[in-house]
């Protein structure tokens, strides 16, 4: 009985997130209310503490900003300003190398892109391993993994 109340409770009770330093509550709107369906409350502003100068310690945001992914999209555009290509062709050029790539990898071929890196497909073998909820020991099939093996260059320039 204890536990239904308070799901009622939290059910009941509007909901609110905290993100970093600042509070964002949403309000349920019903057929009848004309109030808006979100409100977000205004957020704080964070205080930070001074840096000195001696500390040189990478922030999380560069941090983030640095380790952000580059998609299909960004690609893209990488290629239209550097190969000066409209950007339907560019497209279409990126998504027929990824396929490239793919259809060899699938019929165990290994790629070679210079300066980034080696695919292959590696083979693993049968093993036995252990169901996480239970203890129990199952058997694992042996199967295939792409792997990938960066260049000498790359690696150094990082």
């Amino acid at each position: 009985m204890g536990d239904r109340i308070r799901a009622a409770r939290h059910f009941l009770a509007p909901p609110c997130w905290y993100l970093r330093e600042k509070y964002v509550t949403i309000t349920f709107m019903t057929k009848s209310s004309k109030k808006p369906a979100a409100s977000v409350a205004k957020p704080t502003a964070a205080k930070v503490p001074a840096k000195s100068a001696a500390s040189k310690a990478p922030t999380k945001a560069a941090v983030s900003a640095a380790a952000s992914k580059v998609g299909k999209t960004e690609l893209t555009d990488l290629i239209v300003t550097s190969a000066g290509l409209s950007k339907k062709d560019a497209g279409a050029a990126l998504s027929a190398a990824l396929e490239a790539i793919a259809e060899a990898l699938r019929s165990g071929q290994t790629v070679g892109l210079p300066g980034v890196g080696t695919f292959s497909v590696k083979a693993t073998a049968a093993r036995t391993g252990v169901r996480p909820g239970t203890s129990e020991k199952i058997q694992i099939a042996a199967g295939k993994k792409v792997s990938f093996k960066v260049a000498l260059d790359l690696k150094k320039s990082l």
